[in-house]
């Protein structure tokens, strides 16, 4: 399975108390089918996947499954604890979902070693399900070389289908990309530098900004496979005034669910420990997203 176009990283939708509210997944959905995003890669960090218990991980993804659009769904099933992980994996497969994908063990962190181990115990879990290694070393702290994950993991893993790759390293990245003549799909999942990606081969990426405004991505795409790289230059232009005013905000996924309201598609607060927002934070927020023009994009 090769997964291309955008993939959004949907925010776990809250009622105003932080308790789950999977009624909005199918009004979510539309919004984002409606708008060219291809897929949804469920439970991961944007989602908020570590502050959802076991019961609310799966809800979740039962809701997307039941959601009623063609978007392919990709679910998360790392944990800390890898039997928790092969549960969430084995349920992933009983729901009819695309794909499994995990983020590695972030208190204890394994090396290479143990990283092959870990996902090779939990792609077992779920036989039938391509399994993507999930790389975003700023928040697990594990650092390893996918090239290396890659070349051992296909070996060892019959389901490893690629990697989504959240890092900067784009040698590696573009390494990973052509191992074995092109056997691995990777994802690539810096929004602020996609057009790096699209120059190093990527063709399906992974974010968090693809839920409210995927459109300014599928046009630098395009104006890329065009060769007319002013305007593809222009777009991520757009992405990184953006990053920048989710860094400055504390934490980009709170500011994110922010956004999402302020677009008609609210999806709750953020559940602690993420920070919320309160009128004088949003009024701070709507005033930076006035200064870039961001709701005429």
């Amino acid at each position: 399975m090769k997964l291309t176009g955008l993939i959004a990283a949907p925010f776990t939708p809250f009622d105003a108390q932080s308790n789950l509210d999977v009624s909005l997944v199918p009004a979510y959905a539309a919004f984002l089918q409606e708008r060219g995003v291809s897929g949804v890669f469920v439970n991961g960090s944007t989602g908020e996947s570590l502050s959802l218990s076991m019961a609310e991980r799966k809800a979740t993804a039962e809701a997307w499954m039941a959601a009623g659009s063609d978007l392919t769904v990709i679910v998360h099933v790392g944990c800390n604890c890898v039997p928790e992980a092969q549960e969430l994996a084995a349920h992933a497969q009983s729901i009819g979902a695309a794909a499994i994908g995990a983020m590695p063990p972030c208190f204890f962190r394994p090396k290479l070693d143990g990283v092959l181990d870990y996902c090779e115990a939990i792609a077992a879990a779920a036989p039938e399900l391509p399994f993507y290694y999930y790389h975003i070393p700023s928040m697990t702290g594990v650092e390893i070389r996918i090239v290396d994950f890659l070349t051992q993991g296909g070996a060892r893993i019959p389901t490893l289908n690629g990697a989504k790759f959240t890092y900067e390293d784009l040698m590696d990245f573009q390494q990973s990309l052509d191992l074995e003549d092109g056997r691995f799909n990777l994802l690539f999942g810096r929004d602020e530098i996609l057009l790096a990606g699209l120059a190093a081969g990527a063709k399906g990426a992974v974010g968090s900004t693809y839920n409210y405004m995927p459109q300014v991505y599928l046009q630098a795409i395009k104006a890329f496979e065009a060769g007319d790289m002013a305007t593809a230059r222009a777009c991520q232009a757009k992405s990184q005034a953006l990053v920048d005013i989710l860094k400055d905000s504390v934490n980009g996924i709170a500011c994110g669910k922010v956004i999402m309201a302020m677009i008609g598609m609210d999806c709750g607060p953020a559940r602690m420990p993420l920070p919320q927002f309160d009128d004088a934070k949003k009024a701070w927020l709507k005033s930076r997203l006035d200064e870039i023009d961001f709701f005429s994009w």
